[in-house]
């Protein structure tokens, strides 16, 4: 046990403490290190949730188009047709001032809602896909009529 302090003694003569305390912290190095390790993780992360965003738009423009189509059911019920393609599904938020005007007409819905990209819902009634009922779709990221709008089939 002497000979440890003495030695302790010998090394600290021999360099000045501000040199012997660097064992007490990190090195630059490690620290860098610690710091690239961590970018690493975050960069995984977010390039594993990217994909996740999509999926959600998707999932929401199915759900908006659930509720959507739940209000047309009930404007259906009250006055015994959907709103027509030149009164769109504005007629859930206003009173239609164009052919047919309803007679029972009921504020159906606070506004009319965007996709997730922006952009109206489409509708038509009678529809192209649909012709004994109506369409109503997202035109989809690209926000252009094509194939890929959502959802797939109505």
């Amino acid at each position: 046990m002497d000979r440890k302090i003495k030695f302790t003694n010998y090394i600290k003569k021999l360099y000045p403490s501000h040199i012997t305390n660097f064992q007490k912290g990190y090195t630059l190095f490690e620290i860098m290190l610690v710091l690239g390790i961590i970018a690493v993780l975050v960069g995984s992360a977010i390039y594993l949730l990217v994909g996740n965003v999509d999926i959600a738009k998707e999932q929401r423009v199915e759900s908006d188009i659930q509720a959507i189509a739940t209000q047309l059911k009930t404007y259906e019920m009250l006055n015994f047709t959907y709103p027509t393609t030149a009164q769109g599904l504005k007629a859930l938020v206003e009173k239609p001032t164009i052919e047919p005007i309803p007679r029972r007409w009921r504020k159906l819905m606070d506004s009319v809602p965007l996709d997730p990209w922006g952009t109206p819902y489409q509708y038509a009634y009678p529809g192209k896909r649909n012709p004994e009922k109506y369409d109503l779709y997202s035109l989809g990221p690209d926000r252009k009529e094509s194939d890929d709008d959502l959802p797939k089939k109505n």
